[in-house]
């Protein structure tokens, strides 16, 4: 462009100094302007290159901006399908836990059916004070009353007593998915030095109580293969032993009813 400006100029300047018809002053004069001319040519150049610097800077801004929320896209569409998992996971495990909720809600009516059933069952001897029927987490139970069953020191059942365990016996039979467990219980009182020949001690006391009860259910009619013997001596009371009355509630017959399931759990434990 300057090149062009300037032979325009040039051959201007000769053509006015051929024809003879420019003054020196006025070539001056025209040539000035024509310098102002290039002046403003080259700064609005200059200015085109600035902004082409301008706009080159922008661009490279622009890509690494998109650049930066391209990858920032990708991280939220990770994190998006993560979080999808985690909720899949956490909706699997409420299905679970609602699932749970409705056995164990099941679970409990049933066994508060069984439990008003037994006592229905029984209800005159629970009346009459000879057993009580309780409802313990997963378990039932039957306490007997000692004095029912056995004369003092001794492990063979009275004919009263026989009478009471055989409709115990009866209202147990419908229990086929439970495991029974008869404990025997005594109070503190040493075994009479007259009876330490057969029972050297309570321990010896109470588990003869609880084979015996447990062969009279046997002959009764329940499988043997879902009762289990065992005596607890006085080490596990309910009251004091301290008062007739506290150490007459400590002897006592407990008929267990356990869940097969709870049964053989407690069972590994022990093992």
């Amino acid at each position: 462009m300057n090149r062009s400006i300037c032979v325009g100029v040039a051959v201007l300047a000769v053509s006015f100094i051929t024809s003879g018809c420019v003054s020196s002053g006025k070539f001056d004069k025209m040539q000035e302007g024509k310098n102002e001319e290039i002046k403003t040519l080259q700064q609005q150049k200059a200015d085109l290159e600035q902004q082409r610097a301008d706009l080159a800077q922008q661009k490279y801004q622009l890509e690494v901006k998109s650049s930066e929320l391209a990858q920032q896209k990708s991280e939220l569409e990770q994190r998006s399908a993560d979080l999808e998992k985690q909720n899949s996971e956490i909706q699997q495990q409420v299905d679970i836990l609602e699932q749970q909720k409705a056995a164990l809600l099941e679970a409990s009516q049933q066994r508060q059916q069984q439990y008003d059933a037994l006592v229905q069952n029984l209800s005159k001897e629970v009346e009459q004070g000879q057993l009580q029927v309780r409802q313990y987490k997963n378990m039932l139970a039957v306490d007997l009353a000692e004095q029912i069953f056995f004369d003092s020191g001794r492990s063979k059942l009275k004919p009263e007593g026989k009478e009471v365990l055989t409709k115990v016996g009866e209202a147990l039979k419908g229990y086929e998915n439970k495991v029974i467990r008869v404990v025997g219980h005594t109070d503190n009182v040493p075994i009479a030095k007259a009876l330490q020949s057969s029972f050297p001690t309570n321990w010896e006391l109470s588990v003869a109580r609880a084979t015996t009860v447990v062969r009279f259910l046997q002959e009764v009619g329940i499988e043997p293969e879902r009762m289990v013997a065992s005596g607890r001596s006085e080490y596990d009371p309910v009251a004091p032993n301290d008062t007739s009355e506290g150490r007459q509630k400590n002897r006592r017959i407990e008929i267990m009813l356990i869940d097969k399931g709870l049964a053989d759990e407690m069972e590994k434990t022990v093992n």
